[in-house]
């Protein structure tokens, strides 16, 4: 909010260079940005009293999006990438989708390891948890376990993350 659109009746009136001009009504705080050419801008509105700030708005909103701009840049998404297994899978092809996941982690992103089951393969649930053990343990140099296997309908899933 800036200038006419502030309708608190007092404020705590911070100046243009910084200094802190007390608490005062808005009508002498208006004043006195028109009197310095710039303007009354909100900036805590949730404060008691709020608190405006004397300054050119033009510029008080370019070094906003400028902060906020830096801020996202800064910024990481870690993305979640699934690899999905069978029980009945070879060691071939078990050494690729680890070398996929290898290269997920690597990248710092989560791998969620996901053993599918199907049809009679759901009554040997116990004995296809070694698959995922295995699959751990060959990527404990890089990675950690986050979330232990977990049966969830007819999957087993596993959750791995890169080493701090």
């Amino acid at each position: 909010m800036i200038n006419e659109q502030i309708r608190d009746k007092e404020i705590r009136l911070v100046g243009e260079d910084g200094a802190q001009l007390g608490i005062m009504a808005t009508r002498d705080a208006m004043k006195m940005a028109e009197d310095a050419g710039l303007d009354l801008v909100k900036i805590a509105p949730t404060a008691k009293p709020p608190v405006c700030k004397i300054v050119d708005y033009g510029k008080y909103k370019y070094e906003m999006l400028r902060k906020e701009k830096e801020a996202r840049k800064k910024q990481r998404t870690i993305e979640i990438k699934e690899i999905r297994l069978s029980p009945n899978i070879d060691t071939n092809d078990l050494n690729t989708k680890i070398n996929a996941a290898r290269k997920f982690l690597t990248k710092g992103d989560r791998v969620k390891i996901t053993l599918r089951f199907r049809g009679r393969e759901m009554a040997h649930m116990n004995s296809s948890k070694h698959i995922l053990d295995d699959f751990a343990r060959s990527l404990s140099d890089i990675s950690v376990v986050e979330k232990a296997p977990k049966v969830e309908g007819r999957s087993m899933t596993m959750f791995l993350t890169e080493k701090r």
